[in-house]
């Protein structure tokens, strides 16, 4: 039998139906997105959207964010974090992701303690349970769900849904924290990131939707796009606008990946 997305969405609403309240975590991507609209319509008043406001955020992205759940009128809460100040974290081991997720949900269900809230749930779909996301062991220790994964959602899934209920961000390309550009082993400095969040800036200047600015440890920036905007990136203005933007950053030279955009690739040997 053929799922609609009728059956999907009641699916989800379901898992969600099982709480009596949620604080949600809330990033402005797509699934966090969607999670959050239908935990309001499901929980109503019983239902908070949390963000993490930390350096590993964008403020660009930081500001959409904001205006989105304020344009979609389901109540937002923030939270300031710094994992910098992790020594742990700020090392950029392997388990990068684990120690962000750890002290993320420590603050957050900081707050379901002093609101009363009875579960904490994530954006976490069907799909991230198949890759490498050491984060999720983070959300199983500390007790957090994933109602979009329980509800067997995939990433196609949840875009889908997304589009069906209208949702502003339906096909925005996704965007996990700075620190994804890094090889592990580079300390995170606040100015290496900075530096890397002014490169992505120039690129969506230049109208670039699906991209990554990685740091390489000489200091080389190298851009990874899509395949179907790497033809933007050599045009004649377009290369000397980023390659005088980026020297000025600081960047010590600029590579072009012709592989492309390719999530994870921070991870390859």
């Amino acid at each position: 039998m053929v799922e609609t997305p009728d059956s999907k969405l009641a699916r989800l609403k379901a898992v969600i139906a099982k709480y009596p309240s949620a604080l949600i975590c809330y990033s402005g991507g797509v699934d966090s997105t969607l999670l959050a609209s239908v935990a309001r319509q499901v929980l109503g008043e019983a239902m908070m959207a949390v963000i993490v406001n930390s350096p590993l955020l964008p403020p660009r992205e930081f500001k959409r964010a904001l205006d989105l759940a304020s344009s979609l009128g389901f109540p937002l809460r923030v939270i300031e974090a710094n994992e910098l100040s992790l020594p742990d974290f700020r090392n950029n081991p392997e388990d990068r992701c684990y120690l962000c997720k750890r002290h993320r949900l420590g603050l957050i269900i900081d707050e379901i303690r002093s609101h009363e809230f009875a579960a904490v749930m994530d954006g976490s779909n069907a799909d991230d349970a198949i890759g490498h996301r050491p984060g999720r062991k983070a959300a199983d220790e500390l007790g957090g769900v994933s109602p979009l994964e329980s509800a067997g959602l995939t990433k196609r899934d949840v875009r889908d849904l997304a589009r069906r209920l209208a949702l502003p961000n339906w096909d925005q390309p996704s965007r996990p924290c700075l620190a994804t550009r890094f090889h592990h082993g580079i300390e995170l400095k606040p100015e290496l990131l900075r530096m890397v969040d002014a490169a992505e800036e120039a690129l969506e200047g230049i109208g670039l939707r699906e991209f990554r600015v990685r740091l390489e440890e000489r200091g080389w920036a190298r851009i990874e796009a899509a395949g179907d905007e790497l033809a933007a990136l050599v045009e004649k203005e377009n290369r000397e606008r980023l390659v005088k933007k980026l020297t000025d950053l600081g960047f010590k030279r600029i590579l072009l990946d012709l592989e492309g955009y390719r999530s994870g690739s921070m991870d390859e040997a």
